[in-house]
């Protein structure tokens, strides 16, 4: 355990406020274990819908994160060529050894640098 006089300060509301984002962090992680594996690999977009998800959600929050999710998902279809396309950058600058996984794994090429949202 961090003694008191040690621990990282986080306001108390911040933990009322990353509820939905971690609601809906858990939907996708639960859709990625479960349903996503009947499909098989289909998405034609790099990184795949799902993760773009999770990226979009931890960089950029609950409401805005869900809205380039669904606008995503909504280009994702039958007749899209897809290709790359990555979350756009976020404000959010993370330590080089807390930026999440998700993050890494969306930008392998940018694994060794400091890390923004979604750096290009």
């Amino acid at each position: 355990m961090v003694p008191d006089d040690q621990a990282p300060s986080v306001p108390w509301w911040r933990h009322i406020v990353d509820i939905p984002r971690n609601i809906i962090i858990g939907f996708i992680k639960l859709w990625r274990q479960v349903i996503s594996p009947l499909y098989g690999d289909v998405c034609p977009y790099y990184p795949t819908c799902s993760a773009y998800g999770l990226e979009a959600v931890t960089s950029h929050g609950a409401v805005k994160g869900s809205w380039l999710t669904v606008s995503r998902i909504a280009r994702c279809n039958p007749w899209t060529k897809g290709g790359i396309d990555p979350v756009p950058p976020g404000k959010r600058i993370w330590p080089e050894s807390k930026v999440p996984k998700i993050i890494v794994l969306n930008h392998p090429l940018h694994s060794s640098q400091p890390h923004t949202a979604a750096k290009e």
